[in-house]
């Protein structure tokens, strides 16, 4: 099958760069053409155009990865869309996170130009979208699922079908709400291992081989230990995820930890002069001592 893959930033630089060295041909296209992501691309065997029409002209999956609601619905129904260019047949898989319902009214859109749409967030980070190890939520029709699911296991090592259109982005909004309130415990216990003159380190080492382990106090919790704030996953980005969160449920579900994260990714988003959105999620614990 040919593809494209449309966004090549932190996670799709990575992501287009496995699925050409799998072999598969790739067109690559990303709106700003001197990010890293896009060297990642070119270097895997990626062929880098200059326009989305030429990315997306006679092939038959199209994977787009961008940023927000806005910028999906314009890389896909825009003027300059896929929608425009995509031959019948041909399958979107979108691996941005934008909930269930744009999801759902993107997939609507692309009806009467017969093209199937997949909705597939991801998780994992920079490290997995690097070592090919994403965990991928996928909502859509199954058997569209099963027709694409040669080109997420280039991408990935957890693929799972959630149901019908949507089902991934509810999925993985359950999933950044854990992500968050991850953070706020590593950030807490970081501070309290200081405060008892034991070194962070160690508490990574321990306690990721008990209960309170996870795939965030073994990858990031040594990260706010070594005060590494470089982004695998920024907090403008998770703070995104959290607004459409919290847009879905209004007043209608409580959820005071979710809110307590976002009260503290805000806090790091204005410091350095309001660039601070652009550090990882692990720079949470700069909300606790403000340096």
């Amino acid at each position: 099958m040919k593809t494209a893959f449309l966004g090549l930033g932190v996670m799709g630089g990575y992501m287009s760069a496995n699925l050409a060295a799998s072999g598969y041909s790739v067109n690559a296209w990303n709106r700003t053409s001197d990010r890293p992501g896009v060297k990642i691309a070119l270097d895997a065997g990626a062929n880098i155009v200059d326009s989305i029409q030429e990315a997306v002209t006679d092939v038959d999956i199209i994977c787009t990865c961008v940023s927000d609601i806005p910028d999906v619905e314009a890389v896909i129904l825009g003027e300059n869309g896929v929608i425009h260019f995509a031959k019948p047949g041909a399958i979107i898989i979108d691996f941005s996170t934008i909930g269930s319902a744009a999801a759902r009214h993107i997939s609507q859109q692309l009806e009467p130009a017969q093209i199937q749409f997949l909705d597939a967030p991801v998780s994992g980070g920079d490290i997995g979208a690097k070592n090919g190890t994403l965990t991928i939520m996928v909502g859509g029709n199954e058997k569209i699922f099963e027709t694409a699911k040669p080109i997420l296991e280039t991408m990935g090592k957890n693929i799972r079908y959630c149901g019908n259109v949507g089902s991934g982005q509810a999925v993985k909004l359950c999933n950044q709400i854990l992500c968050s309130l991850n953070l706020v415990g590593i950030c807490e216990a970081m501070l309290l291992a200081e405060k008892q003159g034991i070194d962070p380190n160690l508490v990574v080492e321990i306690c990721s081989t008990g209960a309170a382990g996870s795939w965030a106090l073994s990858n990031l919790g040594l990260k706010v230990a070594h005060g590494d704030f470089e982004p695998g996953f920024m907090i403008k980005h998770i703070l995104k995820d959290l607004r459409i969160i919290q847009e879905m449920v209004n007043s209608d579900l409580p959820l005071p930890g979710t809110e307590l994260a976002d009260h503290l990714f805000k806090i790091v988003q204005k410091l350095d002069q309001g660039l601070g959105g652009n550090q990882g999620t692990q720079a949470m614990i700069r909300a606790y001592n403000r340096s």
